[in-house]
């Protein structure tokens, strides 16, 4: 048989494997019954779905497909980037004590994390990433801390949370 889509193929094994990966990892929790979910029950249920997802994929990644499914090169930028976001989103919310960086909030990390992560786009306006961030960090602000009422770090230094 000849692979037809190589994206296809690619995706549906991972896929397969990230399902697998969680429903193994659910197995260290108490997984419970229908009537009385434990804490693994669906992480459980997920990584079969997903594993399951997954095997379709690939085994459609056989067929007929129409057009370009090979895989292209690495994506490096966007990779770096986001990646990178992610990190620095971690890394300014809760800080880094061993390296003497101190946590600076929700909202710092939110636009870091928007700012960071806009770059990954060509042609990335700084303008727009800006409005994002603050529209980000005012939705979250209301929802955390006005209508949940969650007690942590927003902006440590100013708003006393």
């Amino acid at each position: 048989m000849k692979i037809a889509s190589q994206k296809d193929f690619a995706s549906g094994l991972m896929f397969t494997i990230v399902g697998i990966a969680f429903g193994v990892g659910a197995t260290n929790f108490d997984i419970g019954s229908a009537a009385r979910m434990g804490p693994g029950y669906f992480p459980l249920l997920l990584g079969i779905l997903l594993a399951v997802l997954g095997v379709v994929i690939t085994l459609q990644s056989f067929g007929s497909h129409i057009g370009d499914q090979s895989l292209g090169g690495i994506a490096w930028r966007p990779l770096i980037f986001i990646l990178g976001a992610n990190l620095a989103f971690g890394a300014l919310l809760v800080g880094i004590p061993s390296w003497g960086i101190p946590h600076f909030g929700l909202i710092v990390a939110i636009y870091g994390l928007v700012l960071i992560s806009g770059y990954a786009r060509p042609g990335h306006k700084l303008k727009e990433s800006v409005i994002l961030a603050t529209a980000l960090a005012i939705g979250s602000y209301g929802a955390f801390v006005y209508a949940l009422n969650l007690q942590f770090p927003v902006l440590p230094w100013f708003l006393g949370h």
